[in-house]
């Protein structure tokens, strides 16, 4: 039986991931298409929740488990006047509740994984989407700027700058029982990602002002502030613009959009690429099902069915954590009742688990 032909555009960690999940469904044939002579390098880190590790496990074989910092702790942390005040800890003895990765190192394990699979990859600029003809079906992580999303979309986005930037890097320290920590500062978020004993990662959302202030000694003085300590290094320093992006049209007749081209939301609560995985997962599952009842492609509403399935939990998740985020922004009239909110919110159990089940699983039960 002629097998059906998937082309994935664009080599990041989202096509990558989708392209080793859909490899392993029967009767399909993947190809994979990056850029020509494109080989920038991501100097971040990624959390991601325990059921996307468990999903990292079943599209990777012997997936090397040192290259994940497991999390049992997450304290979250706000600041007052005079402290930074830990409203709520979530803690698990016997699980981990999160994984952190460095983004450059796992691409290189997922690409050895596409070569020992023999997935077929080609190195082509698609400028347009009639450069894709002969494929059963199409999909696109190309990251969130790329204008060839301009022919599959409606204008019916939700769009949202800003005006912040995400500051990020690397510190090497020497601090013991270091865990994962969101400090909700004046100035902005501030996550702490562990992902060896003696490194973390940062993310620091600020208004894009300070980008005209000396961002290096302001990143060191924040830093010796939150961990008590200058005995640290600090490396990879970098930044980006922050926006909410949440497509409203996912796919065209055969061309499906993934990753960040569907969904950029703000990095306070780190699930951006929890988002992509669940897509990838939920892609993954409905292809599965029209291919082994023998159905071609594209006589299924494949597509529709992600769609149905995807689109709500995206969308009520970006807008969570912009809601989220606008309630810790600065205001002098709602700061004094933030604080009496907080202190209770450690007190409501209900509360606990339930932020921990849709930070692992999501809200698609």
């Amino acid at each position: 039986m002629k097998k059906e032909r998937i082309c994935i555009v664009g080599d990041g960690l989202s096509g990558l991931m989708t392209g080793l999940a859909l490899n392993k469904l029967d009767g399909l044939e993947v190809h994979l298409i990056s850029r020509k002579n494109e080989h920038s390098k991501d100097r971040r880190t990624t959390a991601i929740s325990a059921s996307n590790y468990e999903f990292f496990n079943n599209v990777v074989e012997k997936l090397d488990k040192k290259l994940f910092w497991p999390s049992k702790k997450i304290n979250l942390f706000y600041e007052t006047k005079d402290q930074n005040m830990n409203f709520l800890n979530f803690n698990e003895y016997n699980k981990n509740l999160m994984y952190v990765f460095e983004n450059d190192k796992i691409k290189e394990i997922l690409i050895k994984e596409i070569k020992k699979k023999k997935i077929k990859t080609f190195q082509k600029n698609i400028n347009k989407l009639k450069d894709l003809d002969g494929y059963d079906m199409k999909i696109l992580c190309l990251g969130r700027n790329s204008k060839i999303y301009q022919s599959i979309v409606d204008k019916r986005s939700l769009n949202k700058d800003y005006n912040e930037i995400a500051i990020t890097g690397y510190v090497k320290h020497n601090l013991k029982n270091l865990n994962t920590a969101q400090y909700f500062l004046k100035d902005g978020p501030f996550a702490i990602l562990p992902f060896s004993k003696n490194n973390f990662s940062f993310v620091w959302s600020v208004d894009k002002e300070f980008l005209t202030k000396d961002i290096n000694s302001i990143v060191k003085s924040k830093i010796y502030e939150i961990l008590k300590t200058k005995k640290i290094q600090i490396s990879n320093q970098q930044s980006y613009p922050l926006m909410l992006n949440l497509k409203r049209t996912y796919y065209k007749n055969d061309i499906l959009i993934m990753g960040e081209g569907l969904h950029t939301v703000h990095p306070v609560a780190g699930q951006g690429f929890n988002l992509v995985l669940r897509d990838i997962n939920k892609l993954q599952e409905i292809l599965n099902y029209y291919t082994r009842l023998g159905m071609s492609l594209k006589s299924t509403p494949a597509l529709e069915d992600f769609t149905s399935n995807r689109k709500s939990e995206n969308i009520i998740t970006g807008i969570g954590i912009d809601l989220t985020h606008n309630f810790f922004k600065q205001n002098k009239l709602l700061d004094p009742f933030k604080e009496k909110i907080l202190k209770n919110i450690s007190k409501n159990s209900a509360l606990k688990k339930i932020s921990k089940f849709i930070s692992n699983q999501g809200l698609s039960i």
